[in-house]
């Protein structure tokens, strides 16, 4: 499975960007995929998730309300809708997929495979 994060660019806070996630050598029909990213000099932390079949969607208490994960399995795609973006939002962001399961959890651990990131810059 590999996946290919795009998207990412530069934008001014209070401004919006689509990223997203395309899978190639398998379909991600039976996969649940998240997002996550990693600020200059901090940990990577997690977004987001969306399970298989769009069953359950995740999101962590700081993307409430502002991002919007979605999918579309005729494309292979994974989408994260980010709307009224704020500085601390800067961060290479990632996409991730694991096989299997009805619901998500926005846990890198249980995620095999990576994409390499796209990053995303807010200005203030």
């Amino acid at each position: 499975v590999q996946l290919q994060a795009s998207g990412g660019g530069l934008v001014q806070a209070g401004g919006s960007l689509r990223l997203s996630c395309a899978a190639s050598g398998t379909s991600l029909d039976d996969y649940a995929v998240a997002w996550f990213r990693q600020a200059p000099g901090r940990e990577r932390e997690g977004v987001s998730c969306i399970s298989s079949k769009d069953i359950s969607r995740e999101y962590e208490d700081p993307v409430k309300g502002r991002f919007t994960i979605s999918r579309d399995d005729a494309k292979n795609t994974v989408y994260l809708q980010m709307n009224n973006l704020k500085p601390h939002d800067t961060a290479v962001y990632y996409c991730a997929t694991r096989y299997g399961s009805s619901w998500c959890r926005i846990v890198q651990e249980e995620y095999r495979y990576w994409g390499q990131g796209t990053l995303v810059t807010v200005s203030s």
